[in-house]
C-alpha cells in the first residue's frame, strides 16, 4: 500500500511541478533547473566514510525492528488491538521516513551519488515534512489513548474501537497532507538561477528554496506557522493528556496500583520524550547556525530520521510482555 501510495503522489507532485516549472519557462528564456547535486558536509566530507558503516547498521536495525514488530502483530490474534493498530501505523510511518532518507543518503556516501531529480527532490521534501508531523500526531491519539485506559477504564472498549482507529489513521493523513503539500509546490513554483547545489543530504525546504532568485520569505513564513501550529497542538494535547493521567494516578490508593497504570504508559511516555527531546536539539542546532559548524545540524537532520525509527520498535518489544511474548511465538514457527 504505502509502495502505491508513493508512486500515486509522485505522479501527482510531479505533475504540479511540471506544470509550475512550464509556466516558469514560458515567462523566463533561462533552462530550468531538471536536477540537484546533495553536497554532504561541505567542510567535512570525509566524515562520510565513517559515519556509512554505524549509519547503515541503524537502517538495517530500523527496517528490520519495524518489520518484526508489524509482522507480529498481524499474526498474532492477541495483539489485534486498537493500541497496537497504532503502534503498527507509528511502524509504517518509519519505515516510509527511513525509506524516504536513509538509501539516498547511503548512496551519497558509498556511489559518490549526489545527484536527485527536481520532482525526486521535492517528493521527498513532501514526505518527510508530512510524515514527521503524521508521526507527532500517532502519539498524540496514542497519548489520548492511554488518557482513556487509566482515567476512563470501564468506557475504554467503547470508546477506542477499531472504528475509532480507522478514523484516526485518516485524520492523522488528511490533515498532515493537506497542510505539507504546499511546501514543496511554494519550492517548486520558484525561479531557479542555474544553482543546484544542495549543501545538505536531503531536501529539506530551506536548503533548495535559498537557492532560488525569488523572495522566499513566504516559504520560510509559512512552513514555520504550519510546521508549529500542528506539532505545537499535538504537543499541547498530550501534555494535557498525561497531566490528567498523572492526577488520577496520584490519587489512587491501592497498593501497587501506581506502578501498574504507569507501566501501561510508560514506553509510549519515553518515545514521546525521546522524539521532543532530538526534534528540540535539531531545532535549536538550526537556530544556532552562526555559533555551530554547518554540518552538525546536517547530522542530525539525519539521525532524527533514522534513531527514533530504530528505537520505537525496540523500546515496545521491550516493556510490553504482549508483543514479547508475540515475537517469541513468531520465532518459534519460523
Amino acid at each position: 500500500m504505502s509502495i502505491h501510495f508513493l508512486q500515486y503522489t509522485n505522479l501527482w507532485i510531479s505533475g504540479l511541478i511540471g506544470s509550475s516549472s512550464m509556466a516558469l519557462s514560458s515567462n523566463n528564456s533561462e533552462a530550468p533547473v531538471s536536477e540537484f547535486f546533495l553536497i554532504c558536509f561541505p567542510n567535512y566530507q570525509t566524515w562520510q566514510h565513517w559515519l556509512s558503516l554505524p549509519l547503515s547498521l541503524l537502517f538495517l536495525l530500523a527496517m528490520g525492528a519495524n518489520a518484526t514488530l508489524l509482522i507480529t502483530i498481524r499474526m498474532e490474534a492477541s495483539l489485534h488491538e486498537p493500541m497496537y493498530y497504532l503502534l503498527s501505523l507509528l511502524s509504517l510511518l518509519d519505515i516510509v521516513l527511513c525509506l524516504t532518507v536513509i538509501p539516498k543518503v547511503l548512496a551519497i556516501f558509498w556511489f559518490d551519488n549526489k545527484s536527485i531529480s527536481f520532482s525526486a527532490c521535492f517528493l521527498q521534501m513532501f514526505i518527510m515534512n508530512s510524515f514527521l508531523t503524521m508521526e507527532s500526531c500517532t502519539f498524540m491519539v496514542m497519548a489520548y489513548d492511554r488518557y482513556v485506559a487509566i482515567c476512563k477504564p470501564l468506557q475504554y472498549p467503547s470508546i477506542i474501537t477499531d472504528q475509532f482507529v480507522a478514523r484516526a489513521a485518516i485524520f492523522i493523513i488528511s490533515r498532515n497532507t493537506f497542510f505539507s503539500l504546499p511546501v514543496p509546490i511554494l519550492s517548486a513554483r520558484l525561479k531557479y538561477c542555474a544553482q543546484n547545489i544542495v549543501k545538505n543530504c536531503i531536501c529539506t525546504n530551506l536548503s533548495v528554496s535559498k537557492l532560488s532568485c525569488d523572495d522566499i520569505t513566504f516559504n520560510k513564513l509559512y512552513q514555520l506557522v504550519a510546521g508549529w501550529t500542528l506539532l505545537g497542538s499535538d504537543l499541547i494535547l498530550i501534555v494535557l493528556s498525561y497531566s490528567f493521567i498523572f492526577s488520577v494516578v496520584l490519587r489512587i490508593k491501592a497498593e501497587g496500583a501506581v506502578a501498574k497504570a504507569l507501566s501501561t504508559c510508560g514506553s509510549h511516555f519515553i518515545l514521546i520524550l525521546f522524539f521532543s527531546t532530538v526534534l528540540l536539539v535539531l531545532v535549536i542546532t538550526n537556530l544556532a547556525r552562526e555559533r555551530i559548524p554547518p554540518d552538525v545540524p546536517i547530522l542530525l537532520n539525519i539521525l532524527h530520521h533514522l534513531i527514533p525509527p530504530a528505537l520505537n520498535p525496540i523500546v515496545y518489544g521491550v516493556r510490553t510482555k504482549e508483543i514479547k511474548q508475540g515475537i517469541q511465538n513468531l520465532l518459534r514457527r519460523l
